[in-house]
């Protein structure tokens, strides 16, 4: 699985970060990024649960 962050949609809300920390991180301008190219199995559930929850769809995660 791997996931992304659409910077354009992303507004900061930070909802990723606190579910998942070890996939998704802020960057220098106060927005989120996945800094994991694979996603291993014991947090694809985390990472789905981020992609339900981003208030502004800005997350998405394929494979």
């Amino acid at each position: 699985m791997k996931a992304s962050v659409d910077p354009d949609r992303c507004a900061g809300h930070g909802d990723c970060v606190s579910t998942c920390p070890d996939v998704f991180a802020w960057t220098a301008d106060g927005y989120a990024e996945a800094v994991l190219d694979e996603i291993p199995d014991q947090y694809q559930d985390l990472v789905a649960k981020a992609v339900q929850d981003c208030p502004e769809h800005a997350i998405s995660a394929q494979g």
